[in-house]
């Protein structure tokens, strides 16, 4: 049992930070979400797509069987140009990722994502999820931190986790107090995310088989479309005439706008943008970063589920054998956190760089990204390598959650570098 003077303070509580939430309860870690919104679960956003490392992780903290009861397993991807060619029509890839992890990706509403970790929280753990706890500031010294809300609240803990998106209030405190310290550090810019495309997104009642996915491409603008179990979502994408690292808010008037420049794209065989845009339920919009995940490729959330894993894998290992009365020091911590980053930085730069290529390739942002993508890799024997070759490489090395032991839910082809392993009861 881990010392119960060590608190984690959580900023942000949507699928990374819920993730944590279940992650630290499961290793018996005390800690705090901090949500800036007025209700855990909103109606907001587009879909999110976990993958089969991703599942394994949902499985460990005992919410696969909930999750894969609202979710659609995709199973078939076209790819089409703005006139309607088709010049992908498959379902090689994602029968490849089943065979060899046991599942493909599964699409998954952002909303019923969210309501179903919170919701299957236990009681204890859902009375650490605070509501309108929007950061104003946070102090550490050698003791602790301390966050302090704007409304006037304080919290104190051990260390603070940022889960609170790609404008992180989190981050630029940790930029602005890392370089009041030593001015010189080498470290990201303030707004360290110059943004080349902006995205439109909506959902709608579903259309078309479950578990289909299309993409549209042309010249510096692309659509994507993806049916889940109940609703579909299309992205709509357009390169930004300059690059830019202002944050943009967009009215509806401008959603409208965008959306009708899309109107004539394909987004299946039979229907087009204007036609699941009329049957709309949410819809949003926001430029979309050089040097962070795009949604094209699903990896963001993937990501941020493997960042949880291997930090709460080193806080429950320095703390599992310790007591209250000897917590780990900043020197302790210090080396968990570069243990942490050194696990953490190839795959995500490796999965960002991806995500940054697929985003180009669909708005054809060059000639060879046009090459690429459309006589290239539209080939299923190519794709199919790829998976087998490349793919299931990266995929295998995914972390688990070390001190949870569960039987291993996905028995495929390619054998998982960390195996889970079910407790044996003497």
């Amino acid at each position: 049992m881990v010392p119960k003077s060590f608190k984690v303070i959580v900023v942000g509580g949507g699928p990374v930070g819920l993730t944590a939430a279940h992650a630290l309860h499961h290793a018996g870690i005390d800690f705090l979400i901090l949500e800036s919104r007025s209700s855990a679960v909103l109606d907001q956003g587009a879909s999110l797509v976990l993958s089969s490392p991703s599942l394994r992780i949902m499985h460990q903290l005992g919410v696969l069987e909930r999750l894969l009861k609202i979710g659609g397993e995709l199973q078939h991807t076209q790819s089409m140009t703005r006139d309607g060619h088709q010049f992908v029509n498959s379902q090689a890839i994602f029968q490849v990722l089943k065979t060899n992890h046991g599942t493909a990706p599964v699409a998954f509403h952002r909303a019923q994502l969210i309501e179903t970790l919170f919701e299957s929280l236990p009681t204890a753990a859902k009375d650490r999820y605070l509501l309108n706890k929007k950061v104003d500031s946070i102090e550490s010294d050698k003791t602790g931190v301390r966050v302090t809300c704007t409304d006037g609240s304080t919290y104190d803990g051990s260390i603070v986790i940022g889960a609170d998106g790609v404008h992180s209030k989190t981050r630029r405190i940790m930029r602005e107090q890392a370089l009041e310290e030593v001015p010189q550090r080498d470290w990201d810019a303030a707004v360290p995310f110059p943004a080349l495309y902006k995205c439109m997104w909506c959902s709608f009642p579903r259309v078309g088989d479950c578990g289909q996915a299309t993409d549209t491409q042309s010249q510096d603008m692309s659509t994507m479309f993806l049916a889940g179990r109940e609703r579909g979502w299309i992205f709509l994408y357009e390169r930004l005439p300059e690059p830019t690292t202002s944050r943009v808010d967009y009215t509806e008037g401008d959603r409208q706008a965008f959306a009708a420049k899309f109107a004539g794209f394909p987004v299946t065989d039979k229907l087009k943008v204007k036609d699941v845009y009329a049957t709309r339920l949410t819809d949003g919009m926001a430029n979309y970063a050089c040097h962070k995940f795009t949604p094209n490729a699903g990896r963001g959330l993937n990501n941020g589920i493997q960042d949880v894993v291997a930090l709460c894998n080193g806080l429950h290992e320095i703390l599992e054998t310790r007591t209250e009365n000897d917590l780990p020091d900043l020197v302790i911590l210090s080396k968990m956190f570069a243990d942490y980053q050194q696990t953490r930085s190839a795959p995500v730069k490796s999965d960002g760089d991806q995500s940054l290529y697929l985003s180009r390739m669909h708005a054809w942002a060059n000639w060879f990204s046009h090459f690429m993508s459309r006589y290239v890799l539209s080939y299923d024997w190519l794709l199919t390598w790829t998976v087998n070759s490349l793919a299931a490489k990266k995929i295998r090395k995914s972390l688990v959650l070390k001190y949870i032991h569960v039987d291993e839910p996905f028995l495929a082809s390619v054998e998982w570098e960390h195996p889970l392993r079910e407790k044996v009861i003497e």
